[in-house]
């Protein structure tokens, strides 16, 4: 495929593309039909090791140190106009690679211009403040360094927006950083270092490595010459990585989704909330963080609400992601549908009823690919375990409720607090209710848009950190003290003759 043919298989340390250290490859698989795409590098913990020294001795090093901040910030204005140049090539890249539709990816593809264009405006314009001493004859000011050697790890389901979410506010600051995107979509990442190489970084500022977490991603959370972690994916890997980090007491900012509410009133504009429970439900089939997968309609709409829901959902279009008549793609593997189609058998074990999907589609042309039919689950309340666990597919469970506190309640009754919406014309009602959800991120009467200067993150166990913002680039600096005394005098407090 002219696509693939001039995309390195290899992982990017020190300044030069390299094969693992054991020369093994993975084959990366497309999820529309599983056709064998690509295959890269497979690397090893010794390769981490060696991309983490690599980072530090750059950090350490005069060449990247002696960089200005105003010269940072071009560097990461100048990739943003590079992935506005392959925007094309990136998103059909992305698109072979997730399965996700090529109109998602090109608007993938111009979020992470945006994200990496914003961080370039705020490279000279954060580096401190003067402040008013209360001690007479001194000045005091704050200033912000880069706290070091970064190691980031990113998922599958988004897998170059959520580098760009990462590399940016770090290059930005002026650390050094490893990446690490998921092993079974690495292609848009790799092709975003080959043309970070063409901006030009000092050897070790930018590396990456490439593999299975267990072995490759590891050392980047339990090295101790890392100073900061930054992970996005699963709660387990999110605690693993936590009790890692914590053994040299590394800094970590972790974002491990969510199973974010959807509360729908019955004064709501019924159609939008309709179109909006779909959108925030199935987009990229789910595969979302902060999908609106938990439903909850006021019981005086909910049997309409249902039933209005499940007819839009008959005519969603499954299909290969780069057909233009496709609205949804396939989920990521095998695996993954496999655990999708477990936690039907555990909705029906709960007595909720399935109302439309809970199986693999019957047609013929989707055979080969991992697709999953969009699903509604009904009859469902918020002790099942259907309810309260992430499924990360193209399933929505719903819920009824009588009054606004009842809303509340069961929206934050959650481990989770990423995300959540609130449809109803009544705005005091919603912002009554928005203040008393405990989550990153609320909308009202919209969900799922999000931009680059808004701060993204989570309550609870949805995470620790915010990315993006003013916020995001924080993650990345330490803050500095430092006071002068203009007019030194001796003390004499000891020793005194």
């Amino acid at each position: 495929m002219e696509l693939l043919n001039q995309l390195s298989r290899r992982q990017y340390i020190d300044g030069e593309w390299v094969n693992s250290s054991n020369k093994e490859t993975r084959k990366i698989i497309n999820p529309y039909n599983q056709e064998v795409i690509f295959e890269v590098a497979e690397g090893t913990s010794k390769d981490s090791e060696r991309a983490i020294l690599a980072a530090r001795s750059a950090f350490e090093g005069s060449e990247w140190s002696k960089e200005t901040s105003e010269s940072r910030g071009k560097k990461v204005g100048a990739i943003a106009d590079l992935i506005v140049e392959h925007r094309e090539e990136l998103a059909r890249l992305e698109t072979l690679d997730t399965g996700k539709t090529l109109e998602e990816s090109y608007a993938d593809m111009d979020d992470i211009a945006n994200v990496f264009n914003y961080f370039a405006g705020l490279a000279d314009k954060n580096g401190g403040e003067m402040i008013d001493s209360p001690i007479p004859n001194t000045e005091s000011k704050v200033i912000k360094e880069p706290v070091g050697v970064v190691t980031q790890i990113t998922p599958w389901n988004y897998p170059l927006l959520q580098a760009s979410w990462k590399i940016a506010p770090a290059l930005v600051t002026g650390c050094t950083l490893v990446m690490k995107p998921s092993e079974i979509t690495p292609l848009t990442t790799i092709r975003v270092f080959e043309l970070m190489e063409e901006v030009g970084f000092p050897k070790g500022v930018i590396n990456l490595v490439l593999g299975k977490g267990s072995e490759v991603g590891e050392p980047l959370s339990s090295h101790k010459e890392v100073d900061l972690v930054s992970f996005t994916g699963g709660i387990q890997t999110g605690k693993h990585i936590m009790k890692q980090a914590a053994n040299h007491v590394t800094n970590v900012a972790l974002e491990l989704g969510g199973k974010n509410p959807n509360i729908i009133f019955d004064d709501a504009d019924f159609n939008l909330a309709v179109d909006q429970a779909l959108n925030g439900g199935f987009f990229h089939a789910g595969q979302v963080c902060s999908a609106g997968a938990r439903i909850l309609v006021h019981n005086d709409i909910k049997d309409k609400f249902e039933s209005a829901l499940v007819e839009r959902i008959k005519n969603i279009k499954l299909g290969d992601g780069f057909n233009p008549k496709t609205e949804m793609g396939p989920v990521i593997s095998a695996e993954h549908r496999e655990k999708i189609e477990k936690y039907m058998e555990v909705a029906k074990s709960e007595n909720a009823t399935i109302a439309i999907g809970g199986k693999r589609p019957e047609r013929e042309d989707l055979q080969d690919g991992f697709f999953f039919e969009p699903t509604v689950i009904t009859d469902c309340d918020t002790s099942m375990r259907i309810v309260q666990e992430e499924v990360f597919g193209p399933v929505v469970t719903i819920e009824g409720f009588s009054t606004e506190a009842e809303a509340i309640e069961l929206a934050n009754d959650s481990i989770y607090g990423l995300a959540g919406g609130v449809f109803t014309s009544d705005i005091g009602k919603a912002e009554r209710v928005v203040n008393k959800l405990k989550m990153g991120t609320v909308w009202i009467n919209d969900f799922h848009p999000y931009f680059a200067q808004a701060p993204w993150g989570g309550y609870k166990q949805s995470g620790i950190g915010r990315e993006l913002g003013k916020e995001g680039l924080a993650e990345y600096q330490v803050e500095k003290h430092i006071l002068r005394n203009t007019n030194p005098e001796p003390v004499n407090w000891f020793g005194k003759q």
